[in-house]
């Protein structure tokens, strides 16, 4: 009796909080997935984001719903995951949109845009904005129902095998970069490649690219990007947020149980959170060993950084002409970014650049 009440009271997430599982949970078959990842097992942040996922499904089921986790290449290759949760070979998968956006631009709305929102702000459009609505409607012509899980907050703008002092030091440059900064980056006269983060540390020292970005210190020490290539740029303005997405096959989550379609939910959100935390707690730990071990840091030069933003304006202005789900959503999305900072600088944006000046 007591147990029924605490059910009743503390609702699903309360339940699932307490470790306790509604006996209409205990009730479901036996459900079996599997998860395509975009990304290595060594890249434990990213990674382990589908990992604790897949822990949290499990044990708020008591075990009566798997999903089984499988990194980039193992089922499908890291940027064949869309694919394969859109024609039902694997049930879902854990990616970044803009990986797809050759397929249509506004898949890197879900992930990252060159000058776009930073993490707080992203989640805020998502949840609390017209972020998830709008996204819902674009990934369901791809039989997929989207969810948040990760972000790793700004990145860094990447490692160069020589300085980048002026806009001409662009021109001509090899890059590796995700997403569609790259088509920022041609109109400075760079050549953009997507690489899979595995096969990165092979180019830059083989010399087949002259810059590479991936994430930031954590996961870019992981890779030893800055034993072949030393100069480390900072911000990454491609990405100012990069948040990683949760595909399910539309039809294998319209099969779920409304208990199910819940835990599911909560456990993404629950990895979303995760994702970001390990991010925030060791990037600054990461930053000195890579300084410590000869990486030389830079700031990108304002003229660079200007560059880049009139050339981002002229490629979205395009795509406003162009594509139709872009103009849908895009706006929006601008306008939130655009109120956002109303206040964002006012309160948190002082205290952080006072903080930041003191000796803590």
């Amino acid at each position: 009796m007591e147990r029924r009440r605490f059910i009743k009271h503390a609702g699903l997430a309360g339940v699932l909080a307490a470790g306790a599982a509604p006996a209409i949970v205990h009730a479901q078959q036996q459900i079996r997935w599997r998860l395509a990842s975009s990304f290595p097992k060594t890249l434990d942040t990213i990674y382990g984001g589908s990992e604790v996922f897949a822990k949290n499904v499990a044990e708020a089921t008591d075990g009566k719903f798997v999903i089984s986790t499988h990194p980039a290449g193992e089922l499908v290759p890291a940027f064949g995951v869309v694919d394969a949760v859109q024609q039902g070979t694997v049930d879902l998968c854990h990616t970044c949109g803009y990986y797809f956006f050759g397929k249509d631009e506004t898949f890197a709305i879900d992930t990252a845009i060159p000058f776009g929102m930073n993490s707080r702000q992203m989640t805020a459009w998502m949840y609390d904005g017209n972020g998830m609505k709008l996204l819902r409607e674009f990934f369901a012509q791809y039989n997929i129902v989207n969810f948040p899980m990760g972000n790793t907050g700004v990145q860094m703008g990447g490692w160069y095998r020589k300085e980048i002092k002026t806009v001409g030091d662009v021109n001509g440059l090899k890059m590796r970069i995700g997403g569609f900064g790259g088509r920022v980056l041609a109109k400075l006269g760079a050549v953009a490649q997507n690489i899979p983060a595995g096969e990165i540390y092979t180019a830059l020292e083989k010399g087949t690219i002259d810059a590479a970005e991936w994430i930031g210190p954590y996961d870019d020490l992981r890779l030893g990007l800055h034993k072949v290539a030393p100069h480390y740029y900072y911000p990454g303005w491609w990405e100012g947020a990069t948040q990683f997405g949760l595909y399910i096959n539309d039809k294998q989550w319209n099969s779920l149980s409304k208990e199910y379609q819940a835990i599911v939910r909560q456990a993404a959100s629950d990895a979303h959170v995760m994702v970001q935390a390990r991010y925030d707690a060791r990037n600054s730990g990461a930053l000195k060993q890579l300084i410590g071990q000869g990486a030389k840091l830079h700031r990108f030069p304002r003229e660079v950084m200007d560059a880049a933003f009139k050339a981002r304006n002229e490629v979205y202005a395009e795509l406003m002409d162009k594509n139709a789900a872009w103009k849908k959503i895009y706006p929006d999305y601008q306008r939130f970014l655009s109120e956002s900072y109303q206040w964002q600088p006012v309160a948190e944006g002082s205290y952080d650049q006072y903080m930041a000046a003191q000796k803590l």
